[in-house]
């Protein structure tokens, strides 16, 4: 049995919390919690009867109460806290993203590797179904050599009291960014793991644009990848209904992944050889469109927490190392930092340069006050 200590029980460490006491997790039992904020501790000590509360979660860490540490709390303190948590010899589960910017991030790597112990992200969307064929069928080669991705992710909408709920929320000190670092980390995790890194990218980044807000809430960004592919991601907090929609094209065919149904196109000949040896200057390849099987299981946050007990336990996979959180914060630093110069940028990027323009907003970043809200506990970030 591993003996799990929740840091931050906001909206996502209180549905974590009453996913253990509620036993969807079998081989973790919950040690303790902590929380800054007086009224989630209130909350803990009459939702979670029996477990010992904390303030600080350097304090839970230094318990010995504790086999294990999920980190849910704001952003910076994700890979200070972890750097803690290996130091005294601790698990380390960590919420997305891994951290605001790649200097601190790769510090945490480093700290994992140091103490050997089991390290993983909370990439819940890599349970599901969908996403993880689509990794299986890219990865096999099944379409062929890359060509485009499009990924459309404004489904993502919030109102003003949303922002307004902590004084840490869309805030450049608080948060360190917007919808690129707060909602779509798991995208931009999905779109490395199944299509890799991009080696460039351009993006848009447009700051407080539906919102009374000093962070990005709507973003458009051109990628280039290795070999020749493109792409366009596009994502914000400001649509109403919002679209979902992941399309990737290959040489063998195009995948398009909409409202939880994965469609491919499967051309009977490739593309490329196709287009060379064709006598027909309107001719396509022959075609069928195929709604692809998967196993239909999509266990999401118990999945994720249930594999990092296997492996602490028993060296089982788990769903996402801890070590790979830094790929898709590359990706959004990139384009933060693309937006911020105003001009394409390579990766991997001068990640010093980033750190300086993030602590220029840093340094004249609004202060807020009050906000103590938590809406619910049905996992919302």
């Amino acid at each position: 049995m591993v003996k799990l200590g929740i840091i931050g029980i906001g909206n996502m460490g209180s549905s974590h919390s009453l996913n253990v006491l509620g036993g969807k997790t079998p081989e973790i039992t919950l040690a303790a919690v902590a929380d800054r904020r007086e009224s989630r501790r209130d909350w803990a000590k009459e939702k979670l009867p029996g477990v010992p509360v904390f303030k600080e979660g350097s304090e839970l860490i230094d318990s010995g109460l504790c086999d294990a540490v999920l980190i849910a709390v704001p952003h910076y303190q994700h890979p200070v806290l972890a750097g803690e948590a290996f130091e005294k010899g601790l698990h380390v589960l960590c919420e997305k993203p891994a951290g605001v910017y790649t200097n601190a991030v790769k510090e945490m790597n480093e700290a994992a590797d140091r103490a050997g112990k089991t390290f993983g992200m909370m990439f819940n969307q890599r349970t599901n179904c969908v996403y993880r064929k689509m990794h299986e069928m890219v990865q096999s080669g099944e379409l062929g050599t890359l060509k485009r991705v499009n990924w459309i992710i404004t489904d993502w909408y919030r109102t003003q009291i949303y922002y307004d709920s902590g004084d840490w929320r869309a805030t450049w000190a608080g948060e360190g960014g917007g919808v690129l670092l707060n909602q779509c980390p798991h995208q931009l995790d999905l779109l490395q793991w199944i299509c890799g890194l991009p080696t460039k990218v351009q993006a848009f980044c447009h700051e407080g644009k539906w919102h009374d807000i000093e962070v990005e809430d709507d973003v458009t960004a051109y990628l280039e990848f290795e070999g020749g592919a493109t792409g366009v991601f596009v994502t914000t907090t400001g649509d109403a209904p919002g679209t979902n929609r992941f399309e990737i094209t290959g040489t063998k065919g195009k995948l398009v992944c909409e409202e939880d149904v994965l469609t491919f196109w499967k051309l009977g000949e490739d593309e490329r050889e196709f287009c060379r040896s064709s006598e027909e200057g309107f001719a396509k390849p022959p075609m069928e469109k195929l709604i692809v099987e998967t196993d239909g299981e999509n266990p999401q946050h118990v999945g994720v927490l249930n594999a990092f007990a296997a492996n602490i336990l028993r060296g089982e996979s788990l769903v996402a190392d801890g070590r790979e959180g830094i790929r898709g914060l590359t990706l959004s630093n990139a384009m933060h930092l693309s937006g911020w110069l105003n001009k394409p940028v390579e990766i991997p990027f001068d990640e010093d340069l980033f750190q300086r323009e993030l602590d220029k907003r840093r340094k004249t970043s609004r202060r807020k006050e009050g906000g103590d809200i938590t809406f619910s506990t049905e996992g919302t970030y």
